[in-house]
């Protein structure tokens, strides 16, 4: 037997073997033959170079390092789920199927809604060709080589015709318990929840870091199943878990609405006991031939439906209130929880806003309360429940000083502060902000090491973090910090350096500047130098940019304070440049207006379409108002196009947007 034709025996093998570990949890063969023969095809792709491939088992480890990912246009739109968030709410959806295809009742699959991150994977000739995320729906990215790594997902099949499935990338609640367990060992950033630290998995470049995050998938869509012959949705997952995907064992055939009611009821107790987040139940009319009569809206189908869960409420012990210190001074109050698992996490703080929440909820320390997660995600008190008072709890009060420096506090509206400009919290939090993902994003640069690191006098203010390197040997002698978490957090800070010049002028903390007023800044004026030039008048000139923000913003940069800074930060080699596309242009007829687009753009998906407005110095909005300028509509434009014919608001079509886009 050639080298070739082992090669080929023993990844058809090892292929058998891992959807016989990762799909059907049935394997036939011990680890050590699986290892023995990864190892033996090893050594015949390092003696014959020529014979490694793409979707070669040796390949699924990782080590792809990609400087971005392409686009990939998709062949069929992947569309969005109406939602339906109550038992009216599913019966008015069968209803509505009923009408247009009668019967009594419908037969419908029901399935888990997965928390994780949507996926397309295409097929031609019986192997893979592409992995793409959603995106826009009409344009995703490419991530193959990340997809790759998720041994349950099957290289090539028994299938000549192509075809496309479609389906969820998820991490389950182990692996994502023992990642931050790791994390946090080497006093790196926890991952918030499983569905962001799957879709950020994916999203790395590096593909040996998505496979060290064992990352797994579900597929639970055909999409031309019609073409290849099938009249149910039913009988295309069997078809699709038989040729070698990974379905989910949940899904239920129900015969009317009342068996979909008993479905969801049972699967809302069930909820979190399964191994992975789901955020509700998909609702699919079973029959295929159906979907066209039913037809779509511009962003739905109409043959289905996702039930989203209402949030889960526990009740737990609100054990104290404490305040905080934001990096603009305000104190906000916080609840201090019995350590309480809601979501899939388990809660210990919530925050309770200011004085006027905590009053007006009476919410008393010692209360048993009731608590949710606001969109599965923020903690949030619901509610005291004071019919289980014993007479030990205490009131609230309402701190009148800073808790950390000791200064008198000041309210301003519904708020109060520390006026204080030396007060440590505030510089803490400057530094976690200017740290943190949406401003520099400097990885592993959290709030607790933040903290740790200006306690310890290694960073005070914001441009002493391009110092930090002078305290490399101190930090390596500090408990829990080992070679590589040190370096991998000096390489990031030193990484953030070229950070186009939005991230810099958010994570300045300028007053009233958020993170869309910063891109807004840094399109229109190019540098960080002009802003030393600027007026309140030319920067009152800037769209949605008010007097309070244009005053803060010109006050800012004329204090010596911050000129220092900033000069500081020049004097480290921060890029204050802005990188992005800067189309703006006073010329077009889109310069200054407020633009809304509704329907599906063929040429442009709806991100890029902002995108590119945005650019030219256009104003994208979301709904049709008298202060519209022009409505861009494509395919099924709905309400919005018919709402701006009332009012007289100028429409486009594509053709016409690409005509006034080359106009000058």
């Amino acid at each position: 037997m050639s080298p070739k034709e082992r090669a080929q025996e023993i990844t058809k093998l090892l292929e058998q073997y891992n959807y016989e570990y990762y799909v059907l949890d049935n394997p036939s063969v011990p680890d050590s033959e699986y290892d023995r023969l990864m190892n033996e095809l090893i050594m015949i792709e390092k003696e014959h170079p020529e014979l490694v491939t793409p979707f070669s088992p040796t390949q699924r480890v990782g080590g792809k390092v990609l400087s971005e990912f392409k686009k990939i246009q998709h062949k069929r739109m992947m569309l969005s789920l109406a939602n339906a968030f109550n038992e009216d709410d599913l019966r008015d959806f069968d209803r509505k199927v009923r009408d247009v295809i009668g019967g009594d009742k419908v037969e419908y699959m029901c399935e888990m809604k997965i928390d994780g991150l949507a996926m397309s994977l295409d097929y031609v000739d019986g192997h893979l060709n592409y992995a793409a995320t959603r995106g826009d729906g009409n344009t995703g990215e490419d991530v193959t080589n990340n997809v790759l790594t998720i041994k349950s997902i099957p290289t090539q099949v028994v299938q000549d015709k192509p075809f496309e499935v479609r389906g969820e990338v998820y991490m389950s609640k182990k692996t994502l318990h023992d990642l931050n367990a790791e994390r946090e060992a080497n006093h790196e950033v926890l991952l918030a929840n499983a569905r962001n630290a799957a879709a950020g998995s994916i999203r790395q470049l590096d593909s040996s870091i998505a496979a060290s995050r064992k990352l797994e998938a579900f597929w639970y869509y055909l999409v031309n199943a019609d073409e290849l012959g099938f009249k149910k949705h039913s009988d295309a997952l069997n078809y699709i878990e038989k040729i070698g995907f990974r379905t989910n064992k949940e899904r239920r055939i129900c015969n009317g609405i009342e068996e979909v009611l008993a479905y969801v009821a049972e699967y809302t107790e069930k909820r979190p006991n399964l191994a992975y987040d789901i955020d509700g139940i998909v609702i699919k009319v079973n029959d295929i031939t159906k979907y066209d009569v039913l037809g779509y809206t511009a962003k739905t189908p109409k043959w289905a439906i996702a039930y989203k869960f209402p949030p889960e409420e526990v009740v737990t012990k609100l054990e104290d209130i404490i305040f905080t210190v934001g990096r603009t001074g305000k104190i906000t109050p916080n609840a201090v929880i019995a350590p309480t698992r809601v979501a899939g996490s388990v809660v210990q703080r919530a925050t309770l806003h200011n004085e006027d929440f905590v009053i007006e909820k009476d919410l008393r320390i010692g209360d048993f309360i009731v608590l949710r997660k606001a969109g599965d995600v923020i903690p949030e008190v619901v509610r005291p429940l004071p019919e289980k008072r014993d007479g030990t709890e205490r009131p609230f009060v309402m701190a009148t000083v800073c808790p950390v420096c000791g200064a008198p506090l000041v309210r301003k509206d519904a708020m109060h502060f520390c006026v204080n400009p030396k007060c440590p919290a505030k510089k803490i939090e400057g530094l976690i902000h200017f740290a943190s993902r949406n401003a520099m994003d400097i990885e592993n640069l959290g709030e607790k090491v933040c903290e740790e690191f200006f306690n310890e006098g290694f960073i005070s203010t914001i441009d002493s973090i391009y110092k930090l390197k002078q305290y490399r040997d101190e930090i390596l002698n500090r408990e829990g910090w080992q070679k590589k978490s040190t370096d991998n957090l000096l390489e990031a800070i030193e990484k953030s350096k070229s950070n186009s010049l939005e991230r810099l002028l958010f994570g300045l903390g300028i007053k009233e500047v958020g993170e869309k007023t910063a891109k807004v800044l840094a399109k229109r004026f190019g540098t960080l130098d002009r802003f030393f030039e600027l007026t309140e008048e030319e920067l009152l000139n800037v769209p949605d940019l008010g007097p309070v923000s244009a005053k803060s913003i010109y006050e800012y940069f004329h204090d010596e304070n911050n000129r220092v800074l900033i000069e500081n930060l020049r004097q480290n080699g921060l890029n204050f440049n802005y990188l992005g596309v800067n189309l703006t242009n006073e010329n077009s007829p889109f310069f200054g207006k407020t633009i809304v687009l509704t329907g599906t753009l063929s040429k442009y998906g709806r991100k890029e379409a902002t995108d590119l407005l945005e650019n030219i110095g256009a104003k994208v909005a979301g709904s049709v108002s008298k202060k519209t300028d022009f409505v861009i509509y494509g395919v099924e434009a709905g309400s919005k196009l018919d709402k701006a014919r009332e009012l007289g608001i100028k429409t486009l079509n594509e053709e016409e947007f690409e005509e006034l886009l080359q106009m000058e």
